[in-house]
């Protein structure tokens, strides 16, 4: 479970500004102003950052409150997605039940390809996020 003080920083692709026109998959059709924030691997590891295959889920585990930095977004991050099927790490941050949350508040503060977020845990349970 991550604690106060952990942090990480990712560089933006465009798959994380609009993962609903950019996927690597044809699943569903792409959807419009989609987006998320990736969660490094080591990170992930290092803070037990989880997926809903994790035998615990809720708040701390796979779910996260969360608040930007410039007061744009305040909502609950979902933890999701694996590198491989069945792991149980997480590899990005989204929208709890709203795949377009992230992807609102890039277009808010006017984040871009190249752009840096950093994601800060101020509580096991509470996380910032900042455009840098």
């Amino acid at each position: 479970m991550p604690k106060a003080g952990d942090y990480f920083i990712v560089e933006l692709k465009p798959s994380h500004i609009d993962w609903g026109k950019y996927r690597y998959t044809d699943t569903r059709e792409p959807i419009d102003g989609e987006g998320y924030i990736p969660i490094p691997l080591n990170y992930a590891r290092r803070f037990g950052i989880y997926n809903s295959n994790h035998s615990h889920t809720g708040l701390g585990y796979n779910l996260f409150n969360c608040i930007s930095a410039d007061g744009y977004f305040e909502g609950v991050l979902k933890a999701a997605g694996s590198k491989e099927s069945g792991d149980i790490y997480a590899k990005q941050f989204e929208g709890n039940g709203d795949l377009k949350a992230l992807g609102r508040w890039f277009n808010r503060c006017g984040a871009r390809v190249g752009d840096e977020v950093k994601v800060q845990w101020v509580s096991p349970i509470d996380i910032i996020i900042e455009l840098l």
